[in-house]
Parts: C-alpha cells; sequence; structure tokens
C-alpha cells in the first residue's frame, strides 16, 4: 500500500501540482479518456461513472493505507477529494446532457 503513496509522491514532486490539483486532473483524464478510448458519449454518464469509480477506488485505498498503518479512519478528506475529483466531470456531464455544445454531429 506505501506504494501508491509513493507513487503519489513522485507525481506531486515531479510536477509541483498541490494534491487537490492532481484530483482534478486525473479525474478529468479519466473522465476524458474512458470517452474517448470506449467512444462513451459524455452525456451518457458512463465516463462520469468511470471517473467516480476511479475517485472511490482512491479514496478506499487511501483509508485502507490508514489502516494498516494504525491510524484512525477519517473520511472527511476522502469526501473534500471525491467532491474536488467529479466536480468538473459533473459539470461536463450535465451540460452534455442539457446542451448542443458537446453532441456528436
Amino acid at each position: 500500500m506505501e506504494s501508491l503513496e509513493a507513487a503519489k509522491q513522485l507525481v506531486v514532486g515531479a510536477t509541483g501540482l498541490a494534491k487537490d490539483a492532481l484530483h482534478v486532473h486525473v479525474g478529468l483524464l479519466v473522465f476524458f479518456a474512458a470517452a474517448l478510448l470506449l467512444r462513451w458519449p459524455l452525456a451518457r454518464g458512463r465516463p462520469w461513472a468511470a471517473a467516480l469509480l476511479a475517485a472511490l477506488a482512491g479514496e478506499i485505498w487511501d483509508q485502507a493505507t490508514l489502516v494498516t498503518t494504525g491510524a484512525a479512519l477519517n473520511p472527511a478528506p476522502s469526501w473534500h477529494d471525491i467532491w474536488n475529483t467529479m466536480l468538473w466531470p459533473t459539470i461536463i456531464s450535465i451540460l452534455a446532457r442539457s446542451t448542443s455544445v458537446f453532441a456528436r454531429r
């Protein structure tokens, strides 16, 4: 489990970005990658679900790491991270459903 935390620290150090910023970028990356690679329309909800699944998996991993190190579970930072990760995929999904801006032509 320490390997994921080490990888996170490596990315933070290499990019110079804060963890909050990385959550936004990873959420968008998973959202758009799922749409492009799997040819899922943004309005269908599947790319959003892929981003949510990635966010939840990361936070479950973080909580499991706390348990293995003997620390108390602390869900508040996880909820913050999920909110931070899912904000823009949620907004883009809503826009894709309610406007023609993202419609295929």
